[in-house]
């Protein structure tokens, strides 16, 4: 099937999911042999499945926005550059995140006033970004001048964006000040940004596993954060024992047949050196080191609250916000959101840490599709050009703009803490500023970039991982939990056969 052909078919078929015409299942099956990996698309995302990070629509924002805007000297450069395109309109479809959020609601219209460009941002759940994105690119049409792209897109929309270092190099009379390319924190260029030899975009939003705790329960039981997975076992049962059922050691998000089971899953396997694939792209998540992690999850969830099967991320973040569970390894955005008094019970009790130790760690080079095995499971986005974009200067000067290092460190703080993709950033004041407890913290951020760093784990990057991970694997781990199996390497070993089966076939 010819590239424009294959296009055309994936965009009928996002467009009939998107329109609830066609079941998740179908779905996810049709991408994958059109060449799609989709990630956690389609698993019933609103209030039982929202990204987790800090509210951005109250009256703290609104007072911290009026406060916090871009420096005089990018104003200058923005109105200089600019001028020929006053009275452009940039379009922008983008999932619900951190960035996309503050940039929408507080620090666009900073760019609009000084460059006379108007930006049409639509916030969408993630399959609509899909449907816009496909559509548009089947087409070519350059509805969208810029594309969010998650990180399992990559390779679908490789060709259909520019790769951000031929701008930067090609079209100096543009080039923003200091923007440094460089400054992208490199395992982050690596394991979102980049398929084959391109970028495809910058990296623009990082979800990552860190290890956040109650503090004051871990001091009363003489307890320290946890280095290695024994201890985050064993801090878990001493919690329990000593606190239970009023607050259990650890909590989950292992909702049956919800990706975010799966998410679990790899944050344990790759912990106990175990792997998805091999180097001849064979499934041995059932091996020796894959049955050793799941017997370990079997005695950690002996210590997490009774509704975990239930839950996605979302009732795994509140069942630690509303005081039931004394920690969890997850995800880094809800830091802030713990930190936040209007929010739950554990204001200023939470600290961070990163993710405890792998038992062993097997290297890259022995995975298969890219997997990158690590505690610290990340998720993520770039940010990128349309090839097809009727507006393509202007819009590489917003994208420049909402990507450099003096807006990302506004949307760190007005984006509720959210991590950074830029190093510099990091060390900003105003992001130090914001290390205190409260709503929006930043005091977690230290934790996020060793983990990023040094711990980040990455999935595959196959067509078929869509169906693979959204539906084979956390529908059979769902299943052996709910006590249809009789031990974890008969769970296991059909979950092999099923995987297998789909990358064959």
């Amino acid at each position: 099937m010819k590239d424009q052909d294959r296009k055309r078919h994936l965009a009928t078929i996002t467009d009939r999911f998107a329109r609830g015409r066609m079941d998740r299942r179908s779905f996810l099956s049709s991408a994958g042999k059109l060449g799609l990996a989709v990630g956690g698309l389609g698993l019933g995302f609103g209030l039982s499945g929202r990204r987790p990070f800090f509210d951005l629509t109250g009256t703290a924002f609104a007072q911290n926005a009026e406060n916090l805007r871009p420096s005089e000297d990018i104003m200058a450069w923005l109105r200089d550059v600019a001028k020929p395109y006053a009275g452009t309109t940039l379009r922008f479809a983008t999932e619900s995140t951190p960035p996309s959020n503050a940039l929408n609601n507080g620090l666009v219209r900073y760019f609009e006033e000084a460059t006379g460009i108007n930006v049409e941002i639509e916030v969408l759940p993630l399959e609509q970004v899909l449907q816009k994105l496909t559509l548009d690119a089947a087409s070519q049409l350059g509805t969208y001048d810029l594309y969010y792209i998650d990180q399992s897109w990559a390779a679908s929309f490789s060709r259909d964006v520019f790769d951000p270092r031929e701008q930067y190099e090609g079209n100096a009379d543009l080039a923003y000040p200091d923007y440094n390319i460089d400054d992208f924190l490199p395992a982050l260029v690596d394991g979102i940004a980049v398929f084959e030899d391109r970028w495809v975009g910058v990296p623009y939003d990082i979800p990552i596993f860190i290890m956040q705790y109650r503090k004051d329960i871990y001091d009363e039981l003489g307890l320290k954060a946890p280095e290695t997975m024994e201890e985050m076992l064993s801090n878990s049962q001493a919690i329990t024992e000593a606190k239970g059922p009023d607050i259990y050691g650890t909590t989950g998000q292992m909702k049956s047949g919800h990706y975010s089971l799966e998410c679990d899953w790899t944050c344990w396997l790759w912990g106990h050196g175990g792997q998805i694939f091999d180097s001849s792209n064979k499934f041995v998540g059932n091996n020796e080191a894959g049955i050793r992690a799941m017997e370990y999850w079997d005695e950690l969830k002996k210590t997490m609250p009774p509704g975990v099967d239930g839950w996605t991320w979302d009732g795994q973040g509140q069942s630690v916000s509303q005081g039931l569970a004394a920690s969890m390894l997850s995800w880094g955005e809800f830091f802030p959101f713990f930190d936040d008094p209007d929010a739950g019970q554990i204001s200023g009790l939470m600290e961070a840490a990163v993710p405890p130790k792998a038992t062993t760690l097997v290297s890259p080079d022995q995975t298969g599709f890219g997997e990158i095995p690590g505690v610290g499971h990340q998720g993520g986005s770039s940010l990128a050009v349309s090839r097809y974009s009727k507006n393509p200067d202007p819009a590489w000067i917003f994208m420049q703009w909402a990507t450099s290092a003096d807006t990302q460190a506004l949307i760190t703080v007005l984006g509720g803490g959210t991590g950074p993709t830029r190093s510099s950033v990091y060390d900003a004041e105003i992001v130090k500023a914001n290390a205190r407890v409260g709503a929006g913290t930043t005091r977690h951020l230290p934790i996020v970039r060793d983990t990023i760093a040094n711990h980040m784990g990455s999935e595959p990057d196959l067509p078929q991982w869509a169906q693979i991970s959204s539906d084979t694997i956390p529908v059979g781990l769902g299943r052996y939990f709910a006590g249809e199996f009789s031990s974890p390497k008969e769970a296991l070993d059909e979950i092999a056969g099923q995987v297998d089966q789909i990358v064959g076939g």
